[in-house]
């Protein structure tokens, strides 16, 4: 393969894993996973959780991915496929639990449009602490803040929190 292929694989691999990311988390982490993502509606009580083990269970396509590509001999597209999904995991890992939930203490924040869209969305999605009721399960993609806090009205803000949720996640255009 080509190295314009391959690197046009890698990035349609990292587009690709927002919509993988949407369906596991809706339909997996607040379904039959639950009982390991649950954790991550509760307080933390320590820097561990039984969520971040899907961190480990999504990696292990990427790793084999890449194995397979580098010493198994698949082929140069399983290269660029596992390492899109790794590049995807850091860029989540980096949004995620440093940016939003600051599992590493820092200073950044959120200024542009887009990012402060993307703090909100997960703060709306976090207002729920039950499997059931939540909004915004995307992560590099997501709704206005506005639109999800009418979601969370219309469900008569079914397992919210108590009134903290809501006011700390208010929207800024």
């Amino acid at each position: 393969m080509s190295p314009l292929t391959l690197l046009l694989l890698f990035l349609a691999t990292i587009a690709a894993m927002e919509g993988f990311a949407y369906v596991m988390h809706r339909w997996v982490m607040h379904g039959p996973g639950w009982f390991l993502h649950a954790s991550h509606h509760s307080a933390r009580t320590g820097f561990w959780e039984a969520n971040d083990l899907y961190f480990v269970i999504f990696a292990l396509p990427s790793i084999l991915l890449l194995l397979g590509g580098v010493q198994w001999g698949w082929g140069s597209w399983a290269t660029a496929v596992g390492a899109g999904i790794a590049a995807y995991g850091a860029i989540y890992l980096g949004f995620h639990d440093i940016i939003v939930h600051q599992r590493v203490k820092h200073r950044y924040v959120a200024r542009s449009r887009y990012m402060k869209r993307i703090v909100q969305a997960h703060r709306l999605h976090h207002a729920v602490e039950t499997k059931h009721g939540t909004v915004s399960f995307g992560f590099l993609i997501a709704p206005h803040p506005t639109a999800l806090k009418q979601a969370l009205a219309q469900r008569g803000r079914q397992g919210v929190r108590a009134a903290k949720g809501l006011e700390d996640a208010g929207a800024v255009d």
